[in-house]
């Protein structure tokens, strides 16, 4: 076999750059760390194969109306101010219900405290004092207009006044959980609604305490927080006794976060106030911010629903050139702004990959074969020399371009896997930066039948 270089091919727009090494009479013997198949047309040919690195990619930022943020998988709490989203805010509505409707008549009403336990997730610096709020919601926690859940930008009326707060040192992953004394008002208040019976079921709970919000205070800059919702992990836990002799016989009723009704009453509200100018323009999911129009960037912010966009415009002119051909391999390369990510503004280990319509509707997860999931994996092999970006294996969804017809005009966005239970925000080079840009390199092989 022999190989060959050739530093010109006239067939083909300067949108290549090309390195070609030919081969005469191979056999797929030669192609077997790629997953093609060699028909006989292409065994018994002269294979060219092409190593291409300037298709244009297109790269923008969109952003998704809302979120459905009654499914997440986490409470949020906190805030704080970051130098391109603005001053991000997240606070967490829930409704809690009792483990039971029955207080003895003899007993006496002690304390109540909000127990709440972190579920070790965190974004930015746990260093700084982060301070809980708990406030009374005054509005029933359902939906608007009969829809079937609630979004991070959906709103809930609650009081002024905290039922309870706390300001604390951040330690996320070996905390215990936090303990908030709540007010003695409200804890007499339920207690005598039991242990009287005036409330007897969920409905009549829920009519006297519509639900809680939890949220940061206004002035904190330190980082955001999860926290579970698990009934075994937060809960209120109502203390009363019964005087004796001697003695006081503890006891005490729970009330849990309610997890389980339908439409799900709880929701994250995730906010961020007073991005750069860029992100502002994004009050539409169908506009696109082009990255030459945003510093040659492009951006995702979980739970805000803003989201990175890519699209291959001209990748059909592969089909010039000359002979049959096929794909061998296509991998995506996305390089993470330099200075936009360090020990407290973390990147993901994976991306997810979707597609979106050409109005910017998400339609399905990219995957191969209808059945494994793409992901846009963070290499770090090379990071001492600045060399990190995160790669997306695309030869399926290339090929399935190249040959669909009639055109979808559909594109792939890039956000977390856990995209509306986390703060996490990315900052990604767009497509003309130089040795950072975005780039798809694709082995392209030609073959011409004998």
């Amino acid at each position: 076999m022999t190989l060959t270089k050739k530093s010109a091919w006239p067939a083909v727009p300067l949108l290549f750059f090309l390195v070609i090494i030919s081969f005469q009479s191979c056999t797929d013997d030669n192609l077997n760390s790629s997953d093609f198949e060699a028909g006989e047309a292409f065994t018994n040919s002269n294979i060219r194969v092409y190593e291409i690195d300037t298709v244009t990619v297109s790269t923008s930022t969109m952003k998704f109306d809302s979120l459905a943020t009654s499914s997440a998988s986490r409470m949020l709490i906190g805030q704080y101010n970051d130098p391109v989203f603005g001053t991000v805010t997240a606070s967490s509505y829930a409704q809690v219900i009792p483990t039971s409707y029955t207080i003895d008549t003899d007993s006496e009403f002690d304390s109540i405290v909000l127990y709440l336990k972190p579920d070790s997730y965190y974004y930015n610096d746990t260093l700084l004092t982060n301070n809980i709020k708990i406030r009374r919601i005054t509005e029933d926690l359902k939906p608007d207009n009969g829809e079937t859940y609630f979004y991070n930008t959906s709103t809930i009326a609650y009081d002024d006044t905290d039922m309870g707060s706390i300001s604390f040192t951040p330690r996320p992953i070996t905390a215990d959980s936090l303990e908030i004394r709540l007010s003695d008002s409200f804890g007499i208040e339920i207690f005598e609604n039991l242990q009287d019976k005036l409330i007897v079921n969920n409905d009549e709970f829920t009519n006297v305490l519509k639900g809680l919000a939890f949220i940061p205070d206004d002035s904190d800059d330190g980082s955001i927080l999860g926290y579970s919702y698990d009934t075994a992990s937060t809960y209120i836990r109502l203390y009363h006794s019964i005087p004796e002799s001697d003695e006081r016989v503890q006891s005490y009723t729970d009330l849990q976060i309610n997890m389980l009704d339908s439409p799900t009453p709880f929701f994250v509200s995730i906010t961020s106030k007073d991005p750069i100018e860029p992100l502002q323009t994004l009050t539409d999911k169908e506009i696109d911010l082009k990255s030459e129009d945003s510093y040659d960037l492009s951006f995702i912010q979980s739970g805000v629903g803003i989201a990175m966009k890519i699209s291959f415009p001209h990748i059909k002119r592969l089909y010039d050139i000359n002979g049959s051909g096929t794909v061998l391999d296509a991998v995506l390369k996305i390089k993470p702004a330099e200075q936009s990510y360090d020990e407290n503004l973390m990147l993901s280990s994976t991306l997810s990959v979707f597609k979106v319509d050409q109005n910017n509707a998400l339609t399905e997860q990219l995957t191969i074969d209808g059945a494994t999931a793409v992901t846009a994996t963070l290499n770090t092999d090379n990071q001492e020399f600045n060399e990190i970006y995160y790669e997306i294996p695309l030869s399926t969804y290339i090929e399935e371009i190249l040959t669909e017809s009639p055109e979808t005009n559909e594109s792939l966005i890039l956000f977390p896997y856990d995209y509306i239970s986390e703060v996490n925000r990315f900052i990604l080079q767009g497509n003309s930066q130089d040795s950072f840009e975005t780039v798809l390199e694709i082995t392209y092989a030609i073959y011409d039948e004998d």
